[in-house]
């Protein structure tokens, strides 16, 4: 996927809506496409998290416990969490199909976080509407 297509499927996401392109030029210079083939563990519970995650073509599902916690699709993004503070992965990711993605190293972020606050704010942003997610699913269960 070229450059542009790129920028405009980071520019869905929460985290870099609004982030300026020629931000998020500088931040592709630093990251890399990852291709896998379906049943791959694209990262794994446990093992540290060392990037950040946009799936930019194919579905792949969150696993823990063995229970399926979410589906994920194009311009779908995991690894947040992690990104920030290197803890280990909370959960497996396993693409479903074919899937590409775009992978942001942990020092890649920081250093945008760095010079772009605003991805900073956003990223608080989604973090905090998926706990409230979490916790509104489990009010509701009990």
């Amino acid at each position: 996927m070229d450059n542009a297509k790129i920028i405009e499927a980071l520019k869905k996401t929460p985290i870099f809506a609004k982030t300026t392109d020629e931000s998020l030029s500088t931040l592709l210079k630093v990251a890399i496409q990852k291709t896998v083939k379906a049943g791959t563990k694209i990262v794994e519970r446990g093992q540290s998290g060392l990037g950040f995650y946009l799936i930019l073509d194919g579905t792949a599902e969150v696993v823990a416990g063995g229970k399926k916690l979410a589906e994920l699709g194009k311009g779908s993004f995991f690894g947040e969490m992690s990104v920030i503070d290197g803890a280990p992965r909370t959960a497996d990711v396993v693409a479903t199909t074919e899937t590409t993605c775009l992978v942001i190293s942990q020092w890649a972020m920081r250093g945008s976080i760095t010079t772009h606050p605003e991805i900073a704010l956003s990223m608080l942003e989604e973090m905090v509407r998926r706990l409230r997610a979490t916790d509104e699913a489990r009010t509701t269960k009990s």
